[in-house]
């Protein structure tokens, strides 16, 4: 079975404290190891929940790219932190992908995407998501330019995902799949509201249906939904009078394909479930944390040997 990289966030944390981190996970063993424990005191907010930590992943050649809320920190694969870059229009940034040579990066606070050349490493693209509430478009601007959107994150965009058919783009607020296919945005799919990680898979969709606690795949001829695990409120550590209101059991985020039939989800407490879609039926179950306020953000597949330590 292939090993998985995964971050976590921390919902409700104060500055200084843990604020989740990154795990490296093994599935045919259970074996876990956090190399990196993200207790910065400047990871600022993330998303509408009052998170601190990391989110998305992707690996290319020896870095692994993660996100914190305005920069894109570059690891080594022994996870020291070799670079970091930030963008005047990168706030509230979630999940990344990487396509040719661009890495993808979406930001939710100024409600577009942007595009990071691996080559030269700088910020070179940009597109902003605009809708009047009916139709969605579409409008390119300089990433490095004074004329880009203003912050208002309207859709809550939370990932993007990129293949030869395009790139798709989806948030809390969308309530649809949308396809920018180079000239225009079209809508792909309907979503729910508050659905994350959507994307293209075989002859239809993968998502987190978020609000109904279900990891769903739907095409023409399919229909499948994997209930997200629900820990026993015994069992739920680390919350109080104060923090009460940020846990969230069985909040569904994070999504990845292993294979063409094996898909790994996250869900809180930061827990990773593996699911076989062609016999319809989870194979595993891995619990990192019995934090309630505790989430699992981006899950990749981990490229790299297991580390020796």
């Amino acid at each position: 079975m292939a090993n998985l990289i995964a971050t976590s966030v921390q919902r409700g944390n104060h500055p200084g404290e843990s604020h989740g981190g990154v795990y490296l996970i093994n599935l045919e063993s259970s074996r876990i190891l956090k190399p990196v424990d993200w207790n910065a005191m400047d990871t600022g907010r993330q998303g509408g929940g009052s998170e601190r930590g990391l989110g998305g992943i992707a690996c290319h050649g020896d870095r692994i790219y993660i996100t914190g809320n305005d920069e894109l920190v570059a690891f080594d694969p022994a996870f020291n932190a070799v670079a970091s870059f930030r963008n005047a229009y990168l706030e509230d940034c979630q999940d990344i992908c990487i396509f040719e040579r661009h890495l993808f990066l979406t930001s939710a606070g100024y409600d577009a995407i942007l595009g990071f050349n691996l080559e030269t490493e700088t910020f070179d693209w940009a597109l902003r998501i605009v809708t009047d509430g009916r139709v969605f478009g579409a409008r390119r601007f300089d990433p490095n330019g004074d004329d880009g959107p203003l912050l208002i994150n309207k859709l809550g965009l939370g990932n993007v995902h990129c293949d030869q058919g395009g790139m798709y783009v989806s948030g809390r607020r969308t309530g649809a799949l949308l396809r920018f296919s180079g000239e225009r945005v079209g809508v792909m799919a309907t979503l729910p509201q508050g659905a994350h990680d959507a994307r293209p898979y075989r002859d239809g969709i993968l998502f987190n249906d978020t609000n109904a606690g279900a990891v769903r795949f739907e095409s023409p001829d399919s229909r499948m939904a994997f209930p997200v695990p629900r820990s026993p409120p015994r069992q739920g550590t680390a919350v109080n009078s104060e923090n009460a209101h940020s846990a969230k059991p069985a909040l569904g985020r994070g999504l990845c394909v292993i294979s063409d039939g094996e898909i790994a989800a996250g869900s809180s407490p930061a827990t990773i479930s593996i699911y076989d879609l062609d016999t319809g039926q989870p194979v595993t179950v891995v619990n990192l944390s019995l934090d309630l306020r505790q989430a699992i953000h981006g899950i990749e597949v981990w490229p790299h040997p297991w580390p020796d330590r």
